[in-house]
């Protein structure tokens, strides 16, 4: 009898279902978020969600001039309203009255003067939204309104906007020969546009007052312990007695809360006695968090016959709006990487952040290096231009390598495989080009609607690299605390990094799975009763906070096997955990991790601090970075060159990630930043005629929509492991960010021959006559 015959099922009967697929586990396997179920059915808990019994509805007063003098704040009509429980102002703050997360210079209240539209002048408490509102808007402000500066290059000259002046910071940076010059010189003015991170999800939270005379907020925070710290000086509290819970982050690509408006929030519930919620709305938004800095860049770059980078020179300012912010790291980062990832033997580069009366600048990905990578790209494509040589071929004769040194005279020693990304985008096949034919129009830059004409669409190919830093800089100690325990067989993590979309809680339940061989992991919530993890960004948790997991879960696994090795007299090291099963080298051992377990409860916590950095010194040089990462994107576009509408058609990626830990999750990450780049290429700008910001809305402020969103072919993901970098890993988010609207805008330059100097793209940019 043959072996089919033997299994086959007898007749009548169901055939057997098939095997569950395995789940995903550990490092390298796409594991699925944890939330991604409540996500996607409703049920997530987010910050505008919450409820508490007796609760009262805050709003805020904010000013609708970019620069004035207060005369006066008359708050008898608000307070007498019914139902208004609390009104604050300045002279409500009981500690101290300037925050800032870069350096606090930013009032809780404006009291004399208001320095930006939108600046908070009171707030209100009530038994119902509408009624806070009508509170707000009740409370009489006098203004002897004053002529803005918005203009960066004038607050050199203009008077102070601020105490502390108008020029935050100034890197003057010298490397090399000031004499040197090339036998090709190009030069361009560039202008990048303010972009709103424009966060998923409304800004709301919770404050509740405790019995201790303290408070707890319940809000998406990005930083929960500087925003403690914060707190408690503002209300004149010791840390201790604010508490900070994290609720669901709907998603951060900058600093996602506004400590502008978080500090009114818990005021309002240490004087009421009560808990307060706002919800901010989008409007509230925009005028609150920080942008994108608007920048002005000069270039003027030598090479020789052959293309190869002589001397950069550059002047670029970053317009930080009305207060400090995190301008002077983002500065630092403009600066650093002011001639991109190629060698640069001479460079001289004065960078300048200035305050103005426009809406405030902060941490926005990518930030600092976006701005000067789509001015360093256009500048190679001028050069390329200039002796005849493909775009490519320039930038190829100029990468920068590991081993090579930075004009800030750090040397690369961080895997830096920027020929091979290059190369790789380059290499890769292009797109079909569309067909003349009506059942094609839709391909038509436009969209279905276009009014234009085939016959008028010219396609462009260009390219863009870029390069970021990892983690914070310039000697900011980036340290990151995290505990594992193990209890009746589950895990659980405790680590104040917050899930903000970047995948965190995922990578720690898969850190935790590969090295103690346990299916199930839960991440705890985060508060400020734990360590402090630092800031979502720059790819720090998965450096730091996934470096602090790992060993927290190794101290755990070495209790584990400890009675085991001497039981068998061997050492730890000689025991292997894979497929939740123990084994030793020899074989003579094997058991499951549940049997060894045996109802065991073990913990321990550790700590991850990677290697000091140093400040740029008064020359601009400095071992100022932890790490860095690089990606190439080469952009395909269709552009009316009758209208100057743009269709990016392919956006080919190529990128140095260290090593993939969730295939599914990177991936996801990069065409999240490319799309993001789209967005800041083409749609969006938030203008601030005379500092006010118009149309502060989503209809107003143009966001790339999935019917925006190009083909994005990942090309290529070089596993070169940084062998500083636990796991070996590399962020990935920002550097799309950073390197697909200068490719946008080369494809641009390439379709039409414009010079296309200014982000986002205007259309008249885009038109030849």
């Amino acid at each position: 009898m043959s072996n089919e015959a033997a299994t086959a099922p007898a007749a009548g009967t169901a055939p057997a279902p098939p095997a569950p697929e395995p789940i995903p586990h550990g490092l390298g396997a796409s594991l699925p978020p944890a939330d991604a179920r409540a996500k996607t059915e409703g049920t997530f808990p987010y910050a505008a969600d919450l409820w508490a019994e007796g609760l009262l509805w805050a709003a805020v007063l904010r000013s609708p001039h970019p620069h004035a003098r207060i005369v006066s704040v008359d708050t008898t009509h608000a307070r007498e309203m019914p139902g208004v429980r609390a009104v604050v102002t300045h002279e409500d703050v009981p500690g101290t009255a300037l925050h800032g997360r870069g350096r606090a210079d930013r009032p809780v209240f404006a009291s004399e003067v208001v320095r930006h539209h939108g600046e908070p002048i009171a707030a209100v408490a009530a038994d119902h939204p509408d009624t806070a509102r009508m509170a707000a808007a009740a409370v009489i402000v006098e203004y002897e309104v004053l002529d803005p500066v918005t203009d960066p290059e004038q607050a050199f000259e203009a008077e102070p906007l601020h105490p502390d002046g108008n020029l935050i910071r100034h890197i003057p940076l010298r490397h090399g020969d000031p004499e040197a010059v090339g036998e090709i010189v190009a030069e361009g003015l560039y202008r990048i546009g303010r972009q709103d991170p424009a966060p998923i999800g409304a800004e709301a939270g919770l404050a509740v007052p405790r019995p201790d005379g303290g408070v707890e907020l319940y809000l998406a925070s990005t930083d929960p312990h500087t925003d403690r710290d914060t707190a408690a000086a503002a209300f004149g509290l010791a840390p201790e007695q604010v508490k900070i819970v994290v609720t669901g982050v709907p998603g951060a690509t900058a600093d996602r809360e506004d400590q502008g408006f978080q500090l009114p929030l818990g005021l309002l519930a240490l004087k009421t006695g009560c808990p307060v919620k706002l919800t901010a709305t989008r409007e509230e938004s925009f005028l609150g968090h920080a942008h994108r800095h608007p920048t002005l860049l000069r270039y003027r770059h030598h090479a020789d016959a052959e293309g190869r980078l002589v001397k950069v020179e550059a002047q670029i300012l970053l317009d930080a709006g009305a207060y400090a912010d995190t301008s002077s790291e983002a500065l630092a980062a403009a600066v650093a990487f002011a001639c991109g990832p190629y060698v640069v033997p001479n460079a001289f580069i004065e960078g300048w952040a200035v305050r103005t009366n426009n809406p405030p600048s902060g941490h926005v990905r990518g930030e600092g290096a976006m701005q000067v990578c789509a001015a360093y790209e256009a500048q190679m494509d001028k050069i390329a231009k200039k002796l005849g040589l493909d775009p490519a071929e320039v930038r190829m004769r100029n990468v920068l390598a590991t081993g090579d040194v930075l004009p800030t005279g750090q040397t690369v020693t961080c895997p830096a495989p920027v020929a091979e990304l290059l190369q790789a985008v380059r290499d890769f096949p292009l797109p079909a080009l569309p067909k003349d034919t009506p059942e094609d129009e839709w391909l038509l830059p436009g969209g279905p609607e276009g009014a234009g004409e085939p016959g008028a669409v010219r396609r462009g190919v260009g390219y863009g690299i870029g390069m970021v830093h990892m983690l914070g800089a310039e000697g900011a100690d980036e340290v990151s605390t995290a505990t594992v325990k193990v209890q009746d067989g589950v895990a659980t993590v405790l680590c104040a990094a917050v899930e903000t979309g970047q995948g965190f809680t995922t990578l720690a339940r898969q850190i935790v799975q590969e090295t103690l061989g346990i299916d199930e992991v839960r991440v705890a919530p985060v508060d400020t009763d734990q360590p402090p993890a630092g800031a979502g960004c720059r790819g720090r948790h998965t450096w730091v906070s996934g470096g602090a997991v790992e060993r927290a879960a190794k101290m755990v696994r070495t209790q584990l096997l400890q009675p085991l090795a001497h039981q068998f007299g061997m050492s730890t090291e000689l025991l292997q955990i894979a497929d939740g099963k123990i084994t030793s080298y020899d074989g003579v051992l094997s058991t499951t991790v549940t049997e060894a377990l045996d109802g065991k409860e073990l913990w321990a916590t550790a700590q991850c601090r990677p290697h000091p950095t140093e400040p740029l010194d008064e020359s601009g040089q400095g071992d100022a970075f932890v790490g860095m990462a690089f990606c190439a994107i080469r952009a395909v576009v269709d552009v009316d060159i009758e209208l100057g509408s743009v269709r990016v058609v392919e956006l080919a990626v190529a990128q140095d990630v260290g090593r993939v830990l969730n295939p599914a999750q990177l991936a996801t990450r990069i065409e999240a930043g490319v799309t993001q780049g789209v967005g800041i290429a083409l749609t969006e700008n938030l203008r601030t005629p005379r500092g006010l910001i118009r149309h502060p809305d989503l209809t107003g402020y143009a966001l790339p929509t999935s019917l925006d969103t190009p083909d994005i072919r990942i090309v290529k993901l070089v596993e070169e492991r940084d062998v500083v970098a636990p796991f070996g890993a590399k962020a990935v988010s920002a550097v799309p960010v950073v390197a697909s609207p200068a490719a946008v805008a080369s494809a641009v330059r390439a379709a039409t021959g414009r010079s296309v100097n200014r982000l986002p793209i205007r259309p008249q940019a885009a038109v030849v006559t």
